[in-house]
């Protein structure tokens, strides 16, 4: 049986063979040509990339909407499943809480009476200032950031500098409109510490590493890791009772502590001012200095003074004649 084909298929049928048969290579020269369009014209591409991405949008909106409903079933299911553990955990907690209340309560009566009984004198107002870190000034031999407060927002030299975790450093500079904080961690910094549980008393050293040393403990001190360092507030530099941070490590030849904040993420601070100066500033470290040559008797400048230096006598002064005694005194 003949078959018939309309003029069509003659001239379709050779086209559609051509096609199969270098359907991969053309597809090969068309992203190889979308390649060299990307690197010629980078704008446009990026056009065509929001534009592609805006139409094909919504279909992935609506292809994600049952893969969503399935999750919110899902997690309904589970919710339902533990919700009675769920609330009589939270009755647990509401218990434990209340009677935290109520010994909270009768503490702090407590401790007002003893307080009025005993004349209680308060410690001076505290005064905060928040600032934001502008600069990490450190590296790997220093330690210190920069902040943006100074004098102008009553910032001074010694003040303590606090994050919300506890104790960062104290400033080191002090200008008008930013300050310098030299960390903990510095080389050059030393915080009298107590440890919270033994009540041992020592120094924080920092050597510029995350973990400063804890100096000066007595040898029969009581530290583990995990214990928790306090300022102690000796020396009249910080207030007891602010937090600093964890021992991490103990043996034999030092002791390792583990700040409570991380230095690559420092991004607000509060400078706190106390009313303390443990610190001296410059400006009371010169007029702690004595003023030199007082007297109202000067040297000429023709005398050289010095150690091992005497002055020599005038020529008419005899210097073998034997000194007189003042009237009235027995040799």
């Amino acid at each position: 049986m003949a078959q018939h084909g309309g003029p069509q298929q003659r001239i379709f049928s050779p086209l559609r063979t051509a096609v199969h048969r270098f359907a991969f290579i053309l597809l090969i020269c068309s992203a190889f040509g979308l390649m060299l369009l990307g690197k010629a014209d980078t704008v446009l591409i990026e056009r065509i990339r929001a534009a592609s991405a805006d139409l094909v949008s919504p279909v992935m909106n609506i292809a994600s909407r049952p893969a969503a409903s399935i999750n919110e079933i899902t997690d309904q299911v589970y919710n339902l499943a533990h919700l009675y553990e769920e609330n009589e955990r939270l009755r647990r907690e509401n218990h434990q809480l209340l009677a935290w209340q109520q010994a909270a309560r009768n503490l702090s009566h407590e401790n007002a009476r003893l307080r009025d009984l005993a004349r209680y004198t308060a410690p001076p107002v505290l005064h905060l200032v928040t600032s934001r870190v502008i600069a990490d000034m450190g590296g790997a031999y220093a330690h210190s950031v920069m902040i943006s407060a100074g004098s102008r927002d009553g910032v001074s030299k010694g003040q303590a500098v606090i994050s919300d975790e506890g104790l960062v450093g104290r400033v080191a500079e002090a200008g008008y409109q930013a300050s310098r904080v030299l960390l903990i961690t510095d080389i050059n910094s030393r915080v009298p510490v107590i440890v919270e549980n033994s009540r041992d008393r020592a120094f924080l050293s920092g050597d510029n590493t995350n973990r400063p040393l804890l100096t000066f403990l007595t040898a029969d001190a009581a530290v583990a890791p995990g214990d928790r360092i306090l300022t102690s507030g000796h020396g009249g530099a910080f207030p007891p009772g602010i937090p600093i941070g964890v021992v991490s490590s103990v043996s034999e030849n030092s002791v390792r502590v583990a700040p409570l904040f991380r230095r690559h993420q420092l991004e607000y601070l509060r400078v706190a001012d106390y009313g303390l100066q443990g610190i001296l500033s410059d400006k009371r470290i010169r007029e702690s200095q004595a003023p030199v040559n007082t007297n109202d008797t000067q040297l000429a400048p023709d005398i050289p003074t010095g150690v091992g230096i005497v002055p020599s006598a005038p020529a008419d002064v005899d210097t073998h004649a034997k000194p007189q005694m003042p009237a009235g005194e027995l040799p």
